[in-house]
Parts: C-alpha cells; structure tokens; sequence
C-alpha cells in the first residue's frame, strides 16, 4: 500500500449556540484542518486538529509523504490531524482498531473532560450547567487575569452536582509566593477544585517540589521541558500532560507508566481528534486522568462525524477499525466552504475593586494595570463593550484604539 494523494483542507465550523455572545472569548477556535489520505487501494484515512488562525497547513508540507507506505509513519511525531489519518489508514488496511498499532490495550473507558476559554463567573456557571447535562463530571478552565478564579468557583460550585471537579490551568505564570496561598485557599474552602496545572513558571524546578510537598490537590505539568525522565526523578508533578507528536505521547506515557505516574492527554479538534486521543490513552498504563478535546464547542451537525458520547464522565474507545469514525464527506465540503469568525468591534470594561473602571482595546490585564500576579486581587469584575452604533461607544473605542487602557474614574 502506498500514499496515492494528501488533501489538507481548512474548516471552519460554526461555534455551538451558547456561544454566540462569547465569540470573543473563542475566537481562533473554529479554525481546524482535516488531512484526507487516500492510499493507492481506495482506502482513505481522515485526520483533524486546530490550528492558531493563520497557521493552516500548507500543501507543500505533506507532498514528501506521496509514494510512501504509511506504515513508514507509525509513532512519528507529524503534526496531530495527519498522524490520525495516518492511522486511520493504517487500520482501515489491517481492518483493527488504531490502538493495536500503538500498544496492548488496558482500558476500554477513558475519563474525559469538558473546556471552555477563560470565562465570566456567569458564563462559567452555566458552562458547568451544560457539562453536567452532557454527562461530564470534570470541566478544565484556563484562569486568566481579568476574572476572579475564586468568584467563578463560588459561581460554578452554585449549580455542580457532587462529585463534580474543576480543572484549573494557572498559565504555568506565577512565583511560589502567589501560587501557594491561593491553591490552600482553594483546597480549604472549595473541593470543587480536583486539579492544578501548570502553577508555575516551568524552570522554577525548586518552586514545583516546594507547593507538590504543601498541597493536597494533584499538581499537573503540561509538558515535559527536561524530557520526561528528569520531571519523573526529581518528583515535580502528580500529573504529566502529553501533548506533542503520537511518537513523544506514547514513548513519555509508558515510560510514566514503568514509574507509576498518572499521565493524561489534551489534544485539541473536533470527533476525529477525540477519537484518537481515546485510542492513545487506550493502551498507556497510567492514563487514569481524564483526555481534553474540543468537540463540544461546535454547533449541531458543523462536524464530519457525530459526537462521542460521553457516559458517566467517559467515553468507549471506538472499536472500528482505524480511528473507527465514519467521516461525512458531504458535511466535510459542507465546512470547508464556512467562513471563519471575525471579532466584532468592541472595547473592554475593567471594574476593579474600590470603584475605578478602566476601559481598554479588549479584555484589561490586572497584571499588566497594576504589576501583581494573576489572580492574587479579589473582586474584579470584567466585561465586553460590543459594538452597539452609538456616539458614546465611538469614543472610547477611538480613544482605546489610541491611548490603549485608561481610567474612566
């Protein structure tokens, strides 16, 4: 079998209904790839990934694959979308499931999490709402510097269900000092909160050892900088994150494996991306965390395959052969011609505590307006300006798009 001709094709499917005021907050993620594969049998493998706008793909970039066998391919660290094509092919061929070229398969559920962008408390307690009606038990958030990470617990923990645990991503953008009494805060009054990643600055080596000997909750390192085996024996993390290339995922993974260290997946797109994300943390021994996929984020029917359902907080590794995903070429064309979204004209509201409101060109970083670490100020509150054609709107967004942020009081 050999690769008869690569398509990488731009999509841009519509962002789900509940977003349709927060096309702000999301932007950039309706940008996705889908690599068709067609081998010179007929068989023909799909892929997919997100990609930063304007990063899409180009044509030249897989044309050294044409003439080869694909099994050329397996456990190389090509860009996600075509390495699940790759694989998809592979076992269409074999007529097996993709996990039998990745390893002995350990499990056949795999814990998932719901995401969203950095929101409002608002926003983020009915993001919980959804979650929990799709049968989600653990949501992952980035926190962020114009939102009160305690105010949006306090707002999430209002409406989730017991059981149910929060994923936080502090930005890998903090000392020690701000990190450490902010996360005991965390533990002590909200066991929503069942995981932390990347709470520090990455080289902050010492830093990672000193908080994972002082907290309770599971600290999560997103990548491995210093190759995986140095994190292992120096005891940084609880949690490791794979996240480049199938090759460094399933050779990082087994080797946390052989050390008992629990590893979970985030790979980012849509069905075909979660699919394969499920059939990698199939067969690593310590994948007992949860996967982290976009699929959810779209509208009804602006995929090339249905969801996978999620079941109790996980979802069954497709048993087809290759990613086992049937792809809806009519619904593939149907995406390829959307438009991506463009950000609507707006300014940003910063309400800090003690009554001063700052505007800005978009969202107002605390960190940047005042020199203190993200999240170690209460009681902030931000908002969005879109927009809305009157004289007042035009001139704070010109003198935004001028000055940049400035106090209104």
């Amino acid at each position: 079998m050999r690769i008869k001709d690569i398509k990488v094709i731009p999509i841009y499917p519509k962002l789900a209904d509940r977003y349709q005021h927060r096309q702000i907050d999301l932007y950039g993620i309706d940008h996705r790839t889908i690599f068709r594969v067609e081998a010179d049998n007929g068989l023909v493998g799909y892929g997919d990934q997100r990609v930063q706008p304007g990063g899409q793909p180009n044509q030249s970039s897989v044309d050294p694959l044409i003439g080869r066998n694909p099994f050329d391919y397996i456990n190389q660290n090509l860009a996600t979308g075509l390495s699940g094509a790759l694989y998809d092919l592979m076992g269409k061929y074999l007529e097996i499931p993709a996990y039998k070229l990745m390893g002995q398969k350990v499990r056949d559920q795999i814990p998932v999490a719901a995401w969203t962008r950095p929101a409002s408390p608002e926003d983020f307690r009915e993001e919980i709402l959804r979650a929990v009606g799709e049968g989600y038990t653990i949501f992952k958030m980035h926190t962020c510097t114009y939102h009160d990470i305690i105010e949006q617990t306090r707002l999430a923990e209002e409406v989730a269900p017991e059981g149910f645990q929060i994923h936080y991503d502090l930005n890998s953008n903090r000392s020690l000092a701000s990190a450490l009494p902010l996360i005991k805060q965390m533990e002590r009054d909200h066991p929503i909160i069942g995981y932390i990643e990347d709470p520090l600055i990455k080289n902050d080596i010492d830093g990672w050892r000193k908080l994972r000997d002082q907290v309770d909750l599971p600290v999560i390192m997103h990548g491995t900088p210093l190759g995986g085996i140095q994190e292992l024996l120096q005891g940084i993390a609880d949690i490791y994150m794979l996240e480049s290339g199938v090759g460094n995922m399933l050779t990082t993974g087994f080797a946390f494996g052989k050390g008992n260290i629990q590893t979970l997946i985030q790979l980012t797109g849509g069905t075909l991306t979660k699919a394969f994300a499920l059939h990698m943390a199939a067969v690593l021994p310590t994948h007992t965390a949860h996967t982290i996929n976009l699929d959810d984020q779209y509208a009804e029917g602006e995929d090339v395959a249905p969801l996978i359902p999620v079941i109790a907080g996980s979802s069954t590794v497709p048993q087809g052969p290759g990613l086992g995903i049937d792809v809806d070429e009519d619904a593939l064309a149907h995406l390829a011609t959307n438009q991506p979204i463009e950000k609507p004209k707006h300014v940003g509201i910063l309400h800090m505590p003690g009554g001063h409101t700052f505007y800005g060109r978009s969202y107002i970083s605390v960190t940047d307006l005042t020199g203190r670490e993200e999240g170690t100020i209460r009681g902030i509150k931000s908002e969005l300006w879109l927009d809305d054609g009157t004289k007042e709107f035009d001139q704070v967004y010109r003198r935004a798009q001028k000055e940049g942020t400035f106090r209104a009081n």
